[in-house]
């Protein structure tokens, strides 16, 4: 199975390629669109600044690659927040394939710490990525900024409001947490990707 990991101007692509490589996977990390248009999977992982990003994907024509593509992809972090319509942070024009935004966490009580960081739970799954054992489930998230449940939302996580910890619509799915970075559980995840 050819497994590619886009390659642009964001962290945490390495820590992915890891993950695979534990599970038997040797991805490629690659910016080509013929390598990414012949894959079998593509991974979207991301950490970094919404409008920053964008404009690269942009100048590179990437945009569009992610746009055309139609094997199963999997947006991580960032990588989800990417695309959707609108992100908050930077103001940012994203990809547009989930039609919702993304906004920033306004803490509501003085223990409401942003970023929110850390582990926090799964539920009210829905989608191939999981299976019924993932339900309340803790995963690892880091970030600011969140997309509020829709129609799309194939997971929730409770921090200060719900907010969508997935997402599904056609061949693309999304995660706001980090299955690379959280454990058993992540594999699960990252496994039934690669099965889709």
């Amino acid at each position: 199975m050819d497994v590619a990991i886009i390659k642009y101007n964001a962290g945490n692509i390495y820590s992915v390629d890891y993950a695979l490589k534990r599970l038997g996977v040797t991805p490629i990390i690659t910016a080509d669109p013929e390598l990414l248009h012949k894959a079998d999977k593509v991974i979207f992982p991301g950490v970094g600044e919404a409008f920053t990003t964008m404009k690269y994907l942009r100048e590179h024509q990437l945009d569009r690659v992610i746009l055309n593509l139609k094997q199963p992809v999997l947006g991580i972090c960032l990588g989800m927040q990417l695309m959707c319509m609108h992100s908050e942070e930077g103001n940012a024009d994203c990809l547009g394939i989930f039609p919702t935004e993304v906004k920033r966490f306004i803490p509501r009580k003085h223990e409401d710490k942003v970023p929110h960081m850390g582990w926090n739970t799964l539920t009210n799954i829905k989608s191939d990525l999981f299976n019924e054992r993932l339900e309340n489930k803790f995963v690892y998230f880091v970030h600011s900024y969140h997309v509020p449940v829709n129609e799309y939302t194939a997971a929730t996580t409770d921090y200060i409001l719900p907010f969508s910890a997935a997402l599904h619509k056609d061949n693309f799915y999304a995660t706001q947490f980090h299955p690379e970075k959280s454990g058993s559980v992540g594999e699960v995840i990252l496994k039934n990707f690669l099965k889709i």
